[in-house]
């Protein structure tokens, strides 16, 4: 892949790097900045940090300021299933405090956090308008309602053996190819 500007450019790079290049200087421009960085690489990495800061003239500890300050950025990628645990009021009083500790502990990770496998991430959110449906997850753009810690805990599996089973899956097909 090409280098420019000591970003490594690919298709969904280029478009970062045509914003910085593009940028004079203006104040304000830190944030759309950190937002298009975020577009591209599905979170802002060390590196975006690292060229922001040298093309704003920012020091990086202010980027990285900014960057903790707002919630909209991430430093670490998702996961491929990002879970949404829904906290309003009818799922609050439905149990979904102890829906939100069962995730955690199945998955080892807090509100927040992503998986060591990079399978799940965990946010909270105020309400999902399922209420009916209370205490309810999204999983991606998949929703799942009535639910018992067992019955999460037996979702979350299907998920986890769903995907060792397509990286199995995965493995053989190159395997094959390379053979």
């Amino acid at each position: 892949m090409p280098v420019k500007g000591g970003i490594t450019t690919s298709g969904r790079e280029e478009t970062f790097s045509y914003r910085l290049w593009r940028y004079d200087g203006a104040p304000g421009e830190l944030i759309p900045l950190l937002q298009s960085a975020q577009n591209h690489f599905g979170y802002v990495p060390r590196k975006a940090i690292n060229y922001i800061a040298g093309v704003t003239g920012i020091p990086e500890s202010e980027v990285y300021g900014v960057i903790t300050f707002y919630s909209q950025f991430r430093l670490r990628p998702m996961g491929k299933h990002v879970i949404r645990a829904c906290a309003g009021t009818a799922c609050h009083v439905s149990g979904s405090k102890v829906i939100i500790e069962t995730i955690e502990d199945e998955l080892g990770i807090e509100v927040g956090g992503t998986t060591d496998d990079g399978l799940f991430t965990l946010n909270t959110v105020a309400c999902i308008g399922c209420c009916s449906l209370a205490p309810v997850i999204m999983i991606n753009d998949e929703t799942h309602g009535n639910l018992t810690p067992a019955s999460l805990r037996k979702l979350l599996r299907a998920f986890r053996r769903k995907a060792k089973l397509s990286v199995s899956k995965a493995a053989g097909r190159d395997a094959a190819a390379a053979g």
